[in-house]
């Protein structure tokens, strides 16, 4: 059985990248602004709260696990008065940081940072995760947390090797515990739904399959209103503007790995003909597939 989430983590490449120490006392606020870098954060100690985009602030706790996809306004404070002056944070000799009270025993430890997804495609592939993943209570998940943040405070060889790869495995989890997951539309609110997650597996496993929203909503056992709408309000986009970011993700690593002509890659993400392909691509895109492909360095006729 196809894993949608699986092809999508697979081909979005994630990296752990940056990452710091956190800890605070007393009172403070951090913002962080549009920096194009996805974001991430785990609470080893203590507790705060996450504000994001204007929202209503998120509190967190001990072994919580945050994900911002996409580059967004965020903050977080140490209460949720917003009036709480911001704090830059301070480096300590230990290369932790500190925010709030600069001297004490510390309240809160948080490991932060900016990861990466080595696709060229991210944008089109974070398009269909959720703008925020918090997970909470899941067991795998916090011994991962507890993991990095025993690594974080050790000097032990190999230090840095060891927290990139537990890291990248974090996030990975992250993505895929959909059951204890608090995320916004998206993919992974499709899934945790059984119903939606049965058509969702079907445009992942056929997407040259000339679907219809009235076949999805008969595989789903709903009917096309109640489907449409389900979908709609679970993964953010309605059912075909979801099969369509799919097909055109597949098409680009496709074209990237040279697997056939534009004919044969036509036929594969379900267009009858390389022209019908090649107006859809180009729309979505902005270039045809030709020069895509030449930009990527494939060659295809």
């Amino acid at each position: 059985m196809v894993d949608p989430l699986a092809e999508i983590v697979t081909l979005l490449q994630p990296t752990a990248g940056f990452y710091k120490v956190v800890s605070g006392a007393g009172a403070w606020r951090v913002q962080r602004a549009h920096n194009g870098q996805p974001f991430y954060c785990a609470v080893l100690e203590g507790q705060c709260w996450l504000t994001f985009d204007g929202r209503p602030a998120v509190p967190l706790q001990a072994g919580d696990f945050v994900l911002i996809p996409a580059s967004r306004v965020s903050g977080m404070s140490s209460a949720v008065d917003l009036e709480l002056p911001e704090t830059t944070p301070v480096v300590q000799p230990d290369g932790e940081f500190r925010i709030g009270e600069q001297s004490g025993p510390a309240d809160i430890r948080l490991l932060v940072g900016h990861c990466a997804f080595a696709s060229p495609d991210a944008a089109l592939l974070v398009s269909l995760l959720p703008e925020l993943v918090h997970v909470r209570g899941e067991p795998r998940l916090a011994t991962l947390v507890h993991l990095v943040g025993e690594e974080s405070r050790s000097q032990r060889p190999a230090r840095e090797v060891i927290l990139d790869r537990l890291l990248e495995v974090l996030l990975i989890e992250a993505l895929r515990s959909t059951g204890s997951t608090t995320a916004s539309p998206g993919l992974l609110q499709g899934l945790s739904d059984e119903r939606l997650a049965v058509a969702i597996r079907l445009l992942h496993e056929q997407p040259m399959r000339a679907w219809t929203v009235a076949e999805l909503a008969k595989h789903a056992a709903l009917s096309r209103s109640t489907f449409f709408e389900r979908f709609n309000r679970a993964v953010g986009v309605a059912p075909m503007a979801y099969l369509l970011a799919w097909r055109m993700a597949l098409a680009k690593k496709l074209l990237r790995n040279q697997a056939g002509g534009i004919a044969d890659i036509a036929e594969q993400v379900g267009y009858g003909s390389a022209s019908a392909f090649s107006v859809a691509f180009t729309r979505y895109a902005g270039q045809s597939p030709t020069v895509y492909a030449r930009g990527e360095g494939a060659s295809v006729d």
